[in-house]
């Protein structure tokens, strides 16, 4: 199984050809081979979470059967020569599930992995299915742990997406060791807090929680790899040997 999450830019003067394909590609997902989920995602401002979207910035996560599945979409698919026409500017990273706990639309898109002995970078998937009468507690929250988390030890990257605005959210990222990821959510008060109440106050209808191994992260968004140094580490990787898209 190859997970992929590619972030899309338009320009700005062709945001009405985002909007009509979140509409278009969704038939074009229903009919690509060797794909058995996939989600189509908007971004906050400037790609980050946030309650104000970002017209040029789109998402497109899918999981696939195989490398061979995810190569073949992405030089050959409808999807793919419409970003090439309409000069989107792409950003793409493929992961391997980890670890992954609940469920996206009742289903369990990674399977049930369960690796606990991998060492080195670490991607991170939460998402969640927002009640109503809790937005207002979710939304009042989530700035103060986006900056926290943007300031913490071994943090890479991060993109806000989401299915829907306002209560179908998702929070993407990466970082250098899974022993970061597990500081940022245990260690920092604030964020232990938060995580309290998403239990106490019972805030999420439904809600996923994965773990990834990056295998390969390629392309550009703002002119700029979002992984930086890191990809120097995946370029290395051993895995990386069968990843054939550039």
């Amino acid at each position: 199984m190859i997970v992929s999450l590619t972030i899309v830019r338009y320009p700005k003067l062709l945001i009405p050809f985002a909007l009509l394909a979140m509409a278009i590609h969704r038939l074009s997902m229903r009919l690509q081979k060797g794909c058995t989920f996939w989600k189509l995602l908007g971004s906050g401002q400037n790609g980050t979470f946030d309650l104000q979207p970002d017209w040029q910035q789109w998402g497109l996560l899918a999981v696939w059967d195989n490398q061979e599945a995810f190569d073949k979409f992405y030089n050959h698919s409808f999807i793919a020569s419409w970003w090439k026409l309409f000069r989107t500017e792409q950003w793409t990273i493929l992961c391997e599930p980890l670890q992954s706990h609940g469920k996206w639309d009742g289903k369990e898109p990674f399977g049930a992995p369960n690796v606990a002995d991998y060492i080195g970078p670490v991607a991170v998937l939460t998402r969640a299915t927002i009640r109503f009468n809790k937005l207002k507690s979710f939304w009042g929250n989530v700035d103060d742990v986006a900056d926290l988390m943007a300031t913490a030890k071994g943090y890479v990257a991060s993109f806000g997406i989401g299915e829907a605005p306002v209560y179908r959210q998702a929070t993407f990222s990466v970082w250098e060791s899974l022993d970061d990821v597990k500081a940022f959510a245990y260690q920092s008060r604030q964020h232990s807090e938060v995580i309290k109440k998403t239990r106490t106050e019972n805030w999420y209808k439904e809600e996923l929680f994965a773990r990834f191994k990056p295998v390969a992260a390629f392309g550009t968004i703002k002119g700029k790899n979002p992984l930086n140094d890191l990809n120097n580490l995946l370029l290395q990787n051993e895995n990386n040997s069968r990843i054939t898209t550039p």
